[in-house]
């Protein structure tokens, strides 16, 4: 079954657990509406090349920044957290906290650590909390959006315990 554009990517795998943060349709609706009408505008009471030349540049600029928003890939294999391109080994893992928009907006809060690795996007209301134990790092925890917090939190556990 291939996913819709609101259901995202999300690959299970023996070895753990893939996720892409793509943008929602609708953002992407906005987004090319939005350079559509910037591009209109500068286009009015143009001749020439003035008049086309905002079309060619604002609309794949668009399309490739709304592209690079939903670049972010989430994995858990090799003993691995993979969060884009950071990297946090599962054995320094102390718990993985599957969180709701509600959580996620309290861990993120005023009482946030400023040292947490955070990868958060707005559009994605779960996401989960990844609580270190490492003595040598003073990252205190990750919080990581994420479309299925819990499958994701799952995921890290149990590479973290291979039982």
């Amino acid at each position: 079954m291939a996913p819709t554009s609101s259901e995202p990517a999300v690959v299970p795998t023996r070895a753990g657990y893939a996720e892409r943060l793509t943008l929602p349709w609708w953002l992407w609706l906005a987004g090319t509406a939005a350079a559509g009408l910037l591009a209109t505008e500068l286009w009015l009471g143009s001749t020439g090349v003035r008049s086309w030349l905002p079309f060619v540049l604002l609309l794949p600029l668009a399309v490739a920044g709304l592209g690079w928003l939903g670049r972010i890939r989430i994995a858990v294999r090799d003993g691995e957290l993979l969060v884009d391109d950071a990297r946090l080994p599962v054995r320094f893992v102390a718990d993985a906290i599957p969180l709701d928009a509600e959580g996620r907006r309290e861990v993120l809060g005023v009482g946030a650590d400023p040292l947490a690795f955070v990868v958060q996007r707005p559009w994605v209301p779960g996401a989960v909390q990844v609580v270190l134990d490492d003595p040598a790092d003073p990252t205190p925890y990750w919080v990581v959006s994420s479309r299925h917090p819990v499958r994701l939190a799952e995921a890290i556990l149990a590479a973290r315990d291979p039982n």
